[in-house]
This record gives C-alpha cells, structure tokens and sequence, in this order.
C-alpha cells in the first residue's frame, strides 16, 4: 500500500494533525444536523486518500468516550450525533489541560509567548471585545 492510502495520511500523502480527524467529523456531524452512522461520516468526510470504515469506527468511539458525541443504536449500527461544534471541543480541552495546572498564570504566559503574531492579536482582540 502507498504512503498516501494510508488512512492516517491527509490527501497529500502527510499524517493528519492530531485531532484534524476528530474535527472533520465533528463538522460532519454538525453540518448533517442529524445522527449519522460511520457510513454516512464516511461518505461526508472530504479525503481524497481512503479512509477505512475502521478508521471512521474507531473515532467515533473515542469522541463518544470523550463525550463529545452521543450515539443510539440503530439496529445493528450506532448513529451518532454531535454535542458541539469543533472549536467548541477544541476550547474545551484547553480549558482542562488549564486546570490540570495549579500555576494558571505561568501556563497562560508560556501559552501567549508561543503564539504567532496574527494569533496573538485575535486573542487582545478578543480580551478586549470582552471587557467592553
């Protein structure tokens, strides 16, 4: 099998970010704005290379566990719904990675200092839009 028919390969042969699959078919699932079966992620995701059936399973079931998606049983198939959107889970997990740190302040600095310029200026926009 070739590099890019890899199923954690994106469509041009690299792997995936960690969490870009968790997010595409987060946005699936929100997009449909119904339950979907893996089959019916599958075929909504937009990947050029293969994604495997397994592949589509097996991160439904860990966003289920993370509880970010609900799931009922449609004969012998989940169907799986979105509980929010992909940001919305991103903000989520940074908010728990926050408070497994009891020095909130060092974490938020180091944090900053590691973004990009254009990043970093959404975010002053932001805390200020805020405070307003």
């Amino acid at each position: 099998m070739a590099a890019n028919d890899q199923p954690d390969s994106d469509r041009h042969g690299n792997r995936r970010r960690p969490g870009e699959l968790e997010a595409e078919i987060i946005t699936a699932l929100v997009d449909a704005g119904r339950a979907l079966t893996p089959a019916e992620v599958r075929e909504r995701l937009d990947w050029s290379t293969p994604l495997s059936y397994s592949t589509v399973v097996t991160t439904l079931t860990r966003l289920f566990d993370k509880d970010a998606v609900t799931r009922q049983r449609d004969g012998r198939a989940y169907r799986y719904a979105a509980v929010a959107d992909a940001p919305a889970l991103v903000a989520g997990r940074m908010g728990r990675l926050l408070r497994a740190e009891a020095d909130h302040a060092s974490v938020l600095r180091r944090f900053v200092s590691a973004l990009d310029e254009q990043d970093e200026q959404i975010l002053r926009r932001l805390l200020r839009e805020a405070d307003e």
